[in-house]
């Protein structure tokens, strides 16, 4: 106990260099270790749908100071993001789809870039093609509904939206095999060092 207590001593620290060699191949085993993991337990799909949000600030505030320009794109940006993950596009998705709401909004549907220019709707799936269908749902619903209330109003008119990604979406795991390569061998580096560090040698026979 005493041991484990003690700080790193100069001879500690000189034997934790010197094990170069067990440095290389533990980071080798680390490595495969999280390819395995990666191979064995994959991390779901991850599908992109983009929808590029033009808040026509020309012609929308022809006369107004920088300010009032920032304050109307966030009030507007605001609004849509409230529509993005409003509970009548969660239930609609929920229904077609049969994910709850719950797990909708906890991590199974990504909103990112939520101001001008382009909006970008993720999901996950463990099924590619559900996560493309997830989507291109998703982002579709969002357009209809932002379109229906420029028409009511609740929406500036001048807002413009374009779907420039929504079928066909572009997948990839969630997770790259490089994130588990990396994890593994950090981690086996890590549990190696303390095991050097605070694991009492043996001292050798006379």
């Amino acid at each position: 106990m005493n041991y484990l207590l003690t700080p790193p001593s100069l001879n500690d620290l000189i034997r934790l260099l010197k094990a170069w060699r067990f440095w290389m191949l533990g980071a080798i085993l680390g490595a495969l270790l999280g390819a395995a993991v990666y191979y064995i337990a994959p991390p779901p799909f991850r599908a992109k749908a983009t929808v590029n949000v033009d808040f026509n600030l020309e012609e929308a505030l022809p006369t107004d100071t920088d300010r009032q320009h920032f304050y109307y794109l966030e009030r507007e940006s605001r609004k849509m993001e409230e529509i993005a993950w409003s509970d009548e596009l969660m239930d609609s998705l929920s229904s077609e789809f049969g994910f709850s709401a719950e797990e909708l909004r906890g991590g199974k549907l990504q909103l990112s870039q939520p101001a001008e220019a382009g909006w970008h709707f993720y999901a996950e799936d463990k099924d590619a093609k559900t996560a493309d269908l997830l989507a291109s749902a998703w982002a579709e619903a969002f357009i209809a509904k932002v379109q229906a209330d420029i028409e009511s109003g609740n929406i500036n008119e001048f807002v413009k939206l374009e779907a420039t990604q929504a079928k066909n979406l572009p997948k990839e795991r969630s997770i790259p095999l490089s994130g588990y390569l990396l994890a593994g061998a950090v981690g086996f580096l890590i549990v190696a060092v303390f095991a050097v560090l605070f694991v009492k040698p043996k001292p050798l026979g006379r």
